[in-house]
């Protein structure tokens, strides 16, 4: 349950909508089996599973924890394009023509069709966080565009949702390159980590690092030949570490040891769903803090932007 990524969002006059309403509107979107001839589906499952009673919603202190169930089938376009081409070949061969483009697209579709039901299913469970007090959203997805099908899945559930990606008055990119660049100008509680993503301006191309240390020289000289931090390791007074990225998001989040330690020694015994909800309220309450903390190190919150 602890998430992985986050990639925040600002809500901008959220409904209001009690626990039980809400768990009964998530349930009526609730995800199903892939029928035979669908590619994909998306619905919300409960993220306790069987352990949370039919749960589609878990709320304490103000934050909730919901969980949509991705369903997708993979079928390889090198598969379809293999069965594509013999056709096309049968009917060239067997009437003495060339087969049209739209004939092909045609065949394309008929293919898909055809071996869809036989295709494998990737199951993915995204979870997501909600401060209802902050007005926060926070997804655990890699990319922007799987979050954007969570809150597309959110919108459809509520009827309506505005929010924006949450954006500081300072660039991440240009606070990264200047955390980076001069040591006197990091927060006090912040700890450089060991990982890089270094920009050109020009056409010169990305550089990775990993591993190394981004107060060495070659680091430093990178910097002063132009190359700006895209992204950027870094640590909050060992609570959190993560990797910050140019779009104000987390990635590779690893959270504090003595907060890990708190969860284990939670008195929750063999009870799943007790076990999910104290994880769920202590990394709730740690992200909401750091997310904070994150932009005070940006100069605070930028209010503009429009809604996705």
């Amino acid at each position: 349950m602890w998430f992985k990524n986050l990639l925040l969002y600002r809500l901008h006059g959220a409904p209001e909508i009690d626990h039980a309403t809400f768990d009964n509107v998530l349930a009526d979107h609730a995800a199903v089996a892939l029928g035979s001839a669908d590619a994909r589906r998306l619905g919300w499952t409960p993220p306790a599973g069987r352990a949370g009673g039919g749960q589609y919603v878990h709320e304490t202190q103000g934050h909730r924890l919901l969980s949509a169930l991705r369903q997708e089938r993979l079928l390889p376009a090198a598969v379809v394009r293999e069965d594509v081409d013999e056709r096309v070949a049968d009917i060239e061969q067997a009437e003495g023509r060339k087969v049209t483009r739209k004939e092909k697209t045609a065949l394309k579709e008929e293919v898909t069709e055809a071996l869809l039901p036989q295709a494998f299913i990737r199951r993915q469970k995204i979870d997501l966080w909600w401060d209802t007090r902050r007005g926060l959203l926070g997804i655990n997805a890699a990319s922007r565009a799987r979050a954007d099908e969570i809150l597309d899945l959110l919108r459809e559930t509520l009827g309506s949702l505005k929010v924006t990606p949450l954006t500081a008055q300072t660039l991440p990119i240009r606070a990264m390159t200047e955390w980076l660049g001069d040591p006197g100008s990091r927060p006090a509680d912040m700890v450089l980590g060991d990982q890089v993503e270094l920009k050109a301006k020009g056409d010169d191309g990305v550089l990775r690092a990993r591993q190394v240390d981004l107060d060495g020289d070659d680091i430093q000289q990178l910097l002063e030949s132009g190359r700006q931090a895209s992204k950027l390791a870094l640590g909050i007074d060992g609570r959190l570490q993560f990797v910050l990225t140019d779009e104000l998001a987390l990635k590779s989040l690893r959270f504090g040891d003595a907060l890990i330690e708190e969860a284990d020694h939670a008195d929750d015994g063999d009870d799943a769903l007790a076990r999910l909800e104290t994880d769920f309220i202590l990394m709730a309450q740690a992200l909401a803090e750091d997310a904070e903390r994150l932009l005070e190190w940006l100069g605070g919150e930028a209010r503009t932007g429009d809604a996705v």
